[in-house]
Parts: C-alpha cells; structure tokens; sequence
C-alpha cells in the first residue's frame, strides 16, 4: 500500500503549485496547455500563485510515497485583483488539482475537505471556486456542500459556508 499524506504548501512546494494550477486550468484530457512560464504570464492565471505567502494563503499538498499527487490553496483576493471565483473580498476562493496519473482516487475529495476542515479552524466564514460545467470535479464540490452561484461562459462561481 502506498504511503499517503497532506501536509502544508512550504515554499518548496511552490513550482509545483504552478504546476497543478496549469492542471486546473487546462484539465481536459488531451489537452496540451502553454507552458508554465506562458500560463503565468497570463494576469487571470498568475493571480492565484504570484506573490505566494501572504495574508490569507493557505494550502496542502498531497504525496503518495513521497512524491506530490495534488494541491489545493486558497487566496483572499481584492477588487481590484481577483480570480474567477471571486465573490468578495471576505472569501477565500480555493483552488485544487490532481496529477493526471492520480485522478479518481479520491485524492481530490480528500484535499479539499483538508483545507475545508483548516478554513474552519482559522474562522474563514465562507470560500468559493470557479469550476467549469463540465469538468467531473463539479459534482464533487457539490456533494461537499459547495453551492452554485453565478454561472458565466460555462464556468459556476460556488460558494460554501463555513459553520
């Protein structure tokens, strides 16, 4: 059996970060997205990585023996800078991908209650995510709670409450 574990983005962590953002953001299967350095020189894909490490960023990491599976964070974003989840400057919007090869293993569910479980510790009353219509990952976002709110261009902003 293959060791697993969750543990915090360290800044070690960061270049994969990146690359599990390009994973989020070019997910269909055959897709070939743009390099990373060309990804994040895109103002709407960079602001969820750039700048790593300030008030409000938070996220995991998963491993299977050691090596990273998948990552979820979380940002606070501003009006003037923000993602496309965004709901308000309150909300954390969360940001989450798997490593193909580790889809469907139900790493996904776990990183995400993982952060959900430490946004409730750090008393983060609400966080949202952008997913598009047809991406598998929209049923699991609904089956933990997460609640359509604004659809746009075949993308749903969802928004959760957190007790």
């Amino acid at each position: 059996m293959a060791a697993r574990s969750i543990l915090p983005i360290t800044d070690d962590d960061l270049p994969f970060v990146q690359e599990m953002l390009c994973e989020a953001a070019f997910w269909r299967d055959g897709s070939d997205g743009p390099p990373i350095d060309e990804a994040l020189s895109q103002p709407g894909l960079a602001v969820y990585v750039a700048g790593w490490g300030r008030p409000g960023d938070a996220g995991r990491v998963a491993r299977i023996d050691g090596e990273p599976a998948g990552a979820v964070w979380v940002r606070r974003f501003h009006d003037e800078q923000h993602g496309y989840g965004d709901v308000d400057a309150a909300t954390r919007e969360l940001s989450m991908a798997v490593v193909k090869n580790h889809r469907g293993r139900g790493i996904g569910r776990r990183l995400t209650t993982a952060m959900l479980t430490q946004l409730r510790l750090d008393a983060v009353g609400q966080v949202s995510l952008s997913v598009e219509n047809d991406n598998p990952a929209y049923a699991r976002y609904e089956s933990l709670g997460f609640v359509p709110w604004r659809t746009v261009d075949g993308a749903t902003t969802m928004r959760r409450t957190l007790p």
